[in-house]
């Protein structure tokens, strides 16, 4: 497993948290002492979903070649 697919699944996991935060008024950011602006704060779960899934398939995209190249 490469490390930037195991990066965009620690994001991807941290944007579910965070979206499901976001629905019972639990603030992630603020918790961990990061205060965002409230326009960036609405979409911030959205932003690491998306993320992660790009890091996760950039990851999987790189052990397919990796095989295909043996």
């Amino acid at each position: 497993m490469s490390a930037v697919k195991i990066i965009g699944a620690i994001i991807f996991l941290f944007g579910v948290v965070d979206i499901g935060g976001s629905y019972m008024d639990f603030d992630l950011w603020g918790k961990i002492g990061i205060q965002l602006p409230e326009m960036l704060w609405k979409y911030s779960s959205y932003i690491e979903l998306a993320l992660g899934a790009f890091l996760f398939n950039v990851g999987s995209d790189d052990e397919d070649e990796e095989e295909s190249e043996k």
